[in-house]
């Protein structure tokens, strides 16, 4: 997991990959990361993202968002 995301309310954990074929590595370091934490007190991730360079961005099957990194650029 490399990033956490939090406004205080909610949160998202980010993992960033080079690699196309990470992605199922990713996520699951990412859903193993949100089990660890303790919902009762700060809620369920409102999202978990693997960012790559990939062309596409879609909603993998497991709730894991995939994020071209294109999609952060200005």
């Amino acid at each position: 997991m490399d990033a956490v995301v939090d406004d205080g309310r909610r949160w998202g954990a980010v993992e960033v990959r080079l690699g196309s074929a990470a992605a199922d590595e990713a996520a699951e370091s990412l859903r193993r990361f949100a089990r660890r934490i303790d919902t009762d007190h700060v809620g369920g991730p409102a999202f978990l993202a693997v960012v790559l360079p990939t062309r596409y961005g879609y909603t993998r099957d497991d709730g894991v968002q995939v994020v071209p990194i294109q999609a952060l650029a200005p």
